[in-house]
């Protein structure tokens, strides 16, 4: 249990923390973001095909894109079908694990940041590096394919 003096501190922190900390605050529209794209996972079904957003690419050339299929993709694996989200796009549980991984660390990387004071330098450092990572493992596929088509 937290003494009382504890929480009203951690309150008034996270108050604050809300209105003049552009790190919190870039952290809840990250947060934001995801929730969105998760939702949208969750809303739209592949069952009905019912997707408001298309590939632009595939309906320019014909072809399919390294991304095409992955809002079938994130909407199998919200509903628990995973061998079938695999079938849509190879790569769509790498990209969904990394949303869920963000938002994860999106949330307790504000909590450690408003409690720690002395750290936050520390903490902004990590995460960004942590991040940075997390992302070129998630979409290293999406990465080479622009790359080759570039070079």
């Amino acid at each position: 249990m937290i003494p009382s003096k504890q929480k009203n501190s951690l309150i008034l922190n996270l108050k604050d923390g809300f209105r003049n900390e552009p790190y919190i605050t870039i952290n809840i529209i990250l947060a934001g973001v995801i929730v969105l794209v998760l939702a949208y996972s969750g809303i739209f079904s592949p069952e009905k095909d019912n997707y408001p957003v298309t590939c632009i690419h595939e309906k320019l050339t014909g072809e399919p894109c390294v991304s095409c299929g992955l809002s079938h993709s994130f909407s199998l694996i919200m509903r628990g079908r995973i061998s079938e989200a695999y079938t849509w796009n190879l790569y769509g549980m790498q990209v969904f694990l990394f949303f869920a991984l963000q938002l994860i660390m999106r949330i307790a990387f504000s909590v450690l940041y408003l409690k720690n004071i002395s750290l936050r330098r520390q903490l902004i450092l990590t995460d960004s590096a942590g991040s940075l990572l997390i992302f070129l493992i998630a979409f290293r596929p999406y990465i080479v394919k622009i790359l080759t088509d570039v070079f």
